[in-house]
């Protein structure tokens, strides 16, 4: 098989947990398919949108992996997809949906946006691949974030085996739909108690110099 993968991520690669997800499918599509190959495409780099839309054109396997804003799609992947030319049918597209929110619920509303995408590019729908609690990996150590990556490995393996990503295999990958209400509680303790400090800390780490509470235009 052959699959063009676009990383609707707006970060740089080195920047951005889509493309370590990434990795980690293409990692386990080979160890299923060993004649595998793919083409990958960032739409972090403009100039890469020519040879994508080129490429675009040209495959009929097309996998696109997306971070979930705010349950929002990147608006800059969106201006991408706007430039392409509507395609005749004969391509199945799936997607990879991933966010920082943990429960499986808070992606839904990107999925069903998907379902409608496929037909309005002119492709069959491959299904998607949801999943949350991603938001860590770039700032874990690599020994860390070997483990939870990892598990994307099979994911892998069953979009070769499943031409795509409507599977139950799939669907059992999303994780809890909603968190039971004990946990939720625990959650918004640790949320109100200690999380601010691990965020005060990591916003030290990206060169933040201003309170994360500053509003710098409350007045203004």
């Amino acid at each position: 098989m052959h699959v063009m993968i676009i990383n609707g991520s707006p970060r740089v690669q080195s920047l951005s947990n889509t493309d370590k997800i990434i990795s980690r499918l293409v990692k386990g599509m080979k160890t299923e398919d060993e004649e595998l190959t793919y083409e990958l495409y960032s739409i972090s780099d403009r100039k890469q949108w020519d040879a994508a839309r080129e490429a675009f054109k040209r495959n009929t396997e097309i996998l696109i992996a997306i971070p979930l804003y705010v349950e929002c799609i990147p608006g800059l992947l969106l201006e991408f997809l706007d430039t392409l030319e509507k395609k005749d049918g004969n391509t199945r597209i799936s997607f990879v949906l991933q966010s920082g929110f943990a429960e499986a619920s808070q992606l839904r509303c990107g999925e069903e946006y998907l379902k409608k995408l496929a037909p309005m590019l002119g492709c069959s729908y491959g299904g998607t691949l949801v999943k949350g609690d991603n938001f860590s990996y770039r700032f874990l150590p690599a020994e860390q974030s070997e483990k939870p990556l990892s598990a994307y490995d099979e994911m892998g393996a069953s979009y070769i085996r499943n031409r795509g990503f409507d599977s139950d295999e799939a669907r059992k990958f999303s994780g809890p739909e909603y968190f039971k209400a004990p946990f939720r509680v625990f959650l918004g303790i640790i949320f109100a108690t200690v999380a601010p400090l691990g965020f005060k800390a990591m916003a030290k780490g990206l060169g933040c110099t201003k309170p994360l509470g500053d509003r710098p235009y409350k007045n203004s």
